[in-house]
Parts: C-alpha cells; sequence; structure tokens
C-alpha cells in the first residue's frame, strides 16, 4: 500500500472513531478491535461485545490516577495499559475509568485490575488515534475478531502527518477591521474535516514578512473568555501583522493545544478542581501539547514563504518550524494583560511551558 493510501487509512479510522464507529488497529498479523469508551452507548456496546467480555485500554497517565500503573509505565503517560472488564463495569463505570472529570461526582468503584498487554505497540498506536481523533483515549477491545467500520496500520498511525497533503483549497480578497487589504487562503486535507486557513496582510514584497501561528479557540476568540489569553492575542497580533509592511495569520484548527474543543473544556473543567492547564491535559491522556506544527510549515511553503519573523512567545512553535524547513530569523514577543481569570493559566505557561516575553 502507498504511503498515500495508509494515511487515507488512517485519516477514514481517525473520522469512524469521530462518528462512533468501531475500528481495527493493526501491525501485521495482529490487530485490536476497538470502540471508543465515550461514543459507546446502550446499542453499539452489545453489537460490539454481546457477552460483556471487553477489556478497557486506557493511558497511563489515567492508570496511575487509578493506581494501576507501575513506575515504569508512569514515567510514560501516553503509554498503554490494560484494565480488566469486571461484571459491575457497565457503561457508566467504563467512562468513569475514562474520564477524570468525574472522579468527583463519581468515587470510583474498584479495585482494578491490570492485565498483560500482548501488543503493547498496536495499543499505543490505538491511544494516539484516539488522539488525533480528539476522543478520550480510552477504548473497549473486543474479545474476538469483529468487522470494523475502518481500519490502519499501526505504523500508519504513528507516521501520520496532518501536513503532507495539504493543499490550498481555494482564496479570496477579505478586508478586515485590522487591515482592508487582505486575502484569505484556505487549505484542505484530504480524509481531514478541519480546513486550516492563512490571512495574506498587506502587499507582499522582499522584506520578510511577520507571521503569526495561532490555534483555533472558539472559547477565546468568539466568546472573549477570560480564562485563556487567545482572543486578546488574536486581536493583537492582526494589528502588529498590519503595521508591519507584510504578514500573515496562519489560523490552525487544532483547539485546545491539539486536544480538541470537548477535552479542551473536560481540562476546563479539571482546572475548576485545582489542577493547572499541564496536569489537565496529562490527566485526561492527551500530551501537554498535541499540536503539530508540520501543518504550519506546509501553509508556509504553500505559500512560497520560507524565512519569517514570528510572533510568539512560544519557543516550540521556534523549533516546530525550523525543524520543518521554515527559517525563524527574529522571534517577535507577543505581551498580552494579565486578567483575575488567567493569571494563573500564564503562570503556568510561563512556569511549564516555557513561554517567554
Amino acid at each position: 500500500m502507498s504511503a498515500e493510501a495508509t494515511a487515507r487509512a488512517v485519516a477514514r479510522a481517525i473520522d469512524a472513531l469521530r462518528r462512533g464507529w468501531p475500528v481495527t488497529v493493526s501491525a501485521g498479523d495482529r490487530s485490536l478491535h476497538l470502540l471508543a469508551v465515550e461514543s459507546a452507548d446502550e446499542t453499539s456496546l452489545p453489537a460490539f461485545d454481546a457477552d460483556s467480555r471487553a477489556n478497557i485500554l486506557i493511558s497511563a497517565a489515567r492508570a496511575q490516577t487509578l493506581r494501576l500503573a507501575n513506575q515504569r509505565e508512569a514515567a510514560d503517560p501516553e503509554a498503554p495499559v490494560l484494565v480488566q472488564r469486571e461484571s459491575w463495569i457497565d457503561l457508566g463505570g467504563a467512562m468513569a475509568i475514562a474520564d477524570p472529570v468525574r472522579d468527583l461526582a463519581t468515587p470510583l468503584k474498584g479495585p482494578y485490575r491490570a492485565l498483560p498487554l500482548a501488543d503493547p505497540d498496536v495499543a499505543s498506536a490505538a491511544l494516539r488515534l484516539a488522539r488525533l481523533a480528539g476522543i478520550l483515549p480510552a477504548f473497549f477491545v473486543a474479545p474476538a475478531p469483529i468487522i470494523t467500520e475502518a481500519s490502519a496500520e499501526s505504523a500508519a498511525i504513528v507516521a501520520f502527518d496532518g501536513g503532507s497533503q495539504l493543499h490550498i483549497a481555494t482564496r479570496a480578497r477579505l478586508p478586515v477591521s485590522a487591515a482592508e487589504n487582505a486575502e484569505i487562503v484556505a487549505f484542505r486535507t484530504p480524509g481531514d474535516p478541519r480546513e486550516h486557513v492563512a490571512l495574506v496582510v498587506g502587499t507582499r514584497d522582499d522584506s520578510l514578512p511577520v507571521v503569526r501561528l495561532h490555534s483555533e479557540c472558539l472559547t477565546g476568540d468568539v466568546l472573549g473568555s477570560l480564562k485563556c489569553d487567545c482572543g486578546p492575542q488574536l486581536h493583537s497580533a492582526l494589528h502588529q501583522i498590519a503595521e508591519a509592511r507584510w504578514g500573515v495569520l496562519l489560523y490552525l484548527r487544532q483547539e485546545g493545544r491539539g486536544i480538541g474543543l470537548i477535552n479542551k473544556l473536560r481540562a476546563y473543567a479539571l482546572q475548576d478542581q485545582g489542577f493547572d492547564t499541564v496536569d489537565a491535559n496529562t490527566r485526561l491522556g492527551f500530551a501537554i501539547d498535541a499540536r503539530d506544527f508540520s501543518v504550519a510549515a506546509q501553509m508556509l511553503k504553500l505559500l512560497a514563504i520560507r524565512d519569517i519573523r514570528l510572533l510568539t512567545n512560544n519557543p516550540a512553535k521556534v523549533a516546530g518550524l525550523e525543524a520543518e524547513g521554515v527559517r525563524v530569523t527574529e522571534r517577535v514577543p507577543l505581551s498580552i494583560a494579565a486578567n483575575p481569570h488567567n493569571a494563573r493559566y500564564l503562570d503556568t505557561k510561563r512556569d511549564r511551558t516555557g513561554h517567554q516575553l
């Protein structure tokens, strides 16, 4: 199978998970047949597992909370852990295992028992597939082979690159309040419903453009959330780009540092329970920052931009772009005032994820 075909298979599996359909993850003749815990219901679960014998696959980060992960497993929070399905673990019990937001409202019964994993590499790829789909990394694992809606090879999942098949879909003039002389460019990847856009501001010339990578934030960009600094950063960046000779805003459909809107809201709920944004993400079974900056690099390459001045406080964005062949000649800081609701969030970005002015 060609690289393009395997990437499309992964995209189909991602789409199937988002629709609540079972999928298969395989490596050679070894395979796992999976149904996402959060999308299972009274109809789909019995159809998937008629005898209620499907064990539950979770991340080591979640297993540690359940006191199932040993020190070696806990050192890699994304590692897979298989939990034995007990007779009393129904749909609600499985969701309580999967979703840490429910820990205070639904005290865990337990005790739980971790089982040996016959195919840890396949299981690890399955958890990565869940994260790519923006769902909780928790699955029912069918006790016997079944027919599923989509399948993907574990190696293809691990190697999946959201920007590899990116292309320009269309472009149009778009006057905006910060700059009337602007053009919007839409990008699409086959099999991925997320459409990234670039706003090119000003008249292109031989000078280096000021570029901002902005990850989608519905709550901050649209609703004016005070829990983050995304909305103010977006508008400040647009004005700073407009004040330069020319520049580009890349609007990336990677909500919640790449974990998706639903999981970002789950992280908000965990923050209300006292966890900071880093611990909330890892407690959900996700990386601290799951964004794919190769997508941004590919967008710039498709716009024939190779050298930039990057408007950011995040050194990881500089490293991510340069690793993909985009030269960052200068990091331009973006200063936003804190408010009582996001002060801790901003402190966490500075102290735990290396953001700097």
